[in-house]
């Protein structure tokens, strides 16, 4: 995920872009407040400054040598990094923040704003997905009181978050919601059903429709189904981010998927953690990348987003093909009781196979597969083994364990799969279009988050960038890597005045030391808060002084440019 230098010309133009609409200067000399003697890196990618940043409201209003300023709070940045606050392209905050509005774990290293929305978004949502959705809830309880996705981002707002949030529409979400969990191609009138959803999830504010095509039952969706939802997306600026069909033995062919929907509706496509899956697929990476710049050579606006480890996380679903879990959590559970089924599905999992992506086969050995999340308090216990462990544990084979593990959890089962190189992850992190995503909740080493394990990427991924691989390993220039956490993904997402530190910008603002930035969460400990950031300020108000918590909650809903003021519910 590095970055190649940007000329400075051209990035500049796009922080004009992102900072565009600036208020009218005025010649008062006062502010709420300033943050004097930092060196101001304005998320351009351009050299910083020494200077000053004054805040009025929840907006920059005037950035440089503010000597003759004057604030109501004044905030010492001598010898640290004044930065736009991160912008987070792949959280999976939906739920913590409901837990925890405070977002801590992202918060500490200076995430500003959550987007969500990989496959599956929190809304719209009708009855049947509502009972489901609350059926599956886990360690964290809550009701589901909102119907559209405009609804939960107020109601997350309206509770109270010291982070912003954004959404893309899940292209699961628009197709469960007229179809159901089924594997089947939509009618016109379905079809036109799921676009029109996507069309009041833009008038609420989401930035795109977001797609999860590896896993059921996003992966049932056709690439035409997915092309039409996107178009209707960008009729109003809106843009499509995918974790694609295979990042395995088909990546390649996934990732021509990607460009080619980007191709048909002139949106902005990007690719959600781009890797290489699997050691044999491991050369792919270098060959995905020179297919990315070709086609923006050609005109194709595309980028990708990654996390900064050589695990993945997602569920024990990831082991077994997708026709078995057709129809939902409860129907998948009841086919993996019958004998037959279990058998074939057996067979299915030890074959390796181009059709769908089998991660247990992928990461080489049930050793390299980590169980990290158990539904039931039975099965806790379990939490931190390997899949090779609790086999050996149980006298049973891996896929006979994985099935039961399924079956007595009713869950598919929080999984860590180790499965990318080093190197891979290091020449990602070089690419100059590349920004960041933790792929994880905001959390925190308390209450219910105590009751699962999380990857580490939720406590160090951002950190981990900016200390061990920009400043350690020089896999980009300080200027550069700022400007992938800030002003690229709001340019690409059309983030208005977001991602920027200039007059009339929002105050999402981060102090830290670029010298002991540094991420601490390990596998065997994740729930290790990153260290390095000392203060942070969302739209004007401080929400980590000294390091900790204000318990501000200043967050509002960051809305796309197909937004419609209206009623949500």
């Amino acid at each position: 995920m590095n970055i190649r230098r940007f000329a400075l010309s051209s990035v500049a133009a796009a922080s004009l872009i992102a900072c565009s609409a600036a208020p009218e200067r005025k010649d008062s000399t006062h502010a709420d407040l300033i943050i004097r003697n930092g060196v101001i890196y304005d998320g351009s990618g351009g050299a910083p400054i020494r200077g000053d940043v004054a805040i009025r409201g929840d907006r920059v209003v005037q950035v440089g040598d503010l000597a003759q300023w004057k604030a109501g709070k004044v905030v010492d940045a001598q010898g640290l990094a004044v930065a736009p606050g991160f912008i987070n392209m792949l959280s999976w905050a939906t739920e913590s923040l409901i837990q925890d509005g405070r977002a801590l774990s992202d918060l500490k290293q200076g995430v500003t704003l959550e987007v969500m929305g990989e496959g599956s978004s929190m809304g719209p949502v009708n009855e049947a997905m509502r009972k489901e959705g609350q059926a599956q809830q886990s360690d964290i309880k809550y009701e589901i009181t909102w119907k559209t996705l405009g609804g939960y981002l107020d109601f997350l707002v309206k509770k109270g978050i010291s982070v912003n949030v954004a959404s893309m529409i899940g292209a699961e979400t628009a197709r469960t919601y007229v179809l159901g969990p089924v594997d089947k191609v939509p009618t016109p009138d379905e079809l036109k059903q799921m676009q029109d959803l996507v069309r009041e999830a833009m008038n609420e504010g989401a930035l795109g429709v977001g797609s999860a095509l590896i896993y059921a039952p996003g992966t049932y969706a056709k690439t035409p189904e997915v092309t039409a939802l996107v178009a209707a997306a960008a009729e109003s600026g809106g843009g499509y981010i995918s974790h694609m069909r295979s990042e395995g033995n088909t990546f390649l062919e996934a990732l021509d998927e990607l460009i080619g929907i980007g191709k048909a509706t002139g949106a902005h496509v990007e690719v959600y953690h781009m890797k290489a899956a699997g050691k044999k697929n491991w050369p792919k990476m270098k060959q995905a990348i020179a297919r990315i710049e070709q086609a923006q050579k050609e005109g194709v606006d595309v980028s990708a987003n990654m996390y900064t480890y050589t695990a993945g996380a997602t569920g024990l679903n990831a082991t077994m093909p997708t026709w078995v879990q057709e129809g939902g959590l409860d129907t998948w559970i009841e086919r993996l009781k019958d004998k037959k089924i279990r058998k074939k599905v057996i067979k299915e999992m030890r074959t390796p196979t181009d059709k769908w992506e089998n991660l247990m086969i992928a990461a080489g050995s049930p050793s390299r597969v980590l169980l990290v999340g158990f539904k039931s308090d039975k099965l806790k216990p379990l939490t931190g083994k390997t899949l090779a462990e609790v086999a050996k544990m149980r006298h049973t084979s891996p896929e006979d364990t994985v099935i039961d593990l399924i079956l007595e959890d009713h869950s598919p089962i929080g999984t860590v799969y180790f499965l990318m190189s080093e190197d891979n992850v290091k020449l990602g992190l070089s690419q100059p279009w590349v920004s960041l995503g933790s792929d994880e909740g905001g959390l925190a080493p308390e209450g219910p988050f105590l009751l699962s394990q999380p990857h580490p990427r939720a406590y160090g991924n951002f950190a981990r960038f900016l200390g061990k691989y920009v400043r350690d390993e020089k896999v980009d220039t300080l200027p550069s890597a700022i400007h992938r956490l800030t002003s690229l993904p709001a340019k690409n997402w059309k983030l208005t005045d977001r991602g920027c530190l200039r007059e009339g910008c929002f105050a999402d603002v981060v102090v830290f030391d670029p010298a002991t930035i540094a991420d601490h969460a390990t596998f065997d400990k994740p729930a290790q808060f990153a260290t390095g950031v000392r203060d942070v300020f969302v739209n004007g108000e401080q929400v980590l002084k000294d390091g900790e918590p204000t318990d501000a909650r200043p967050g509002q809903v960051v809305r796309g440019p197909g937004y419609k003021k209206a009623k949500r519910s």
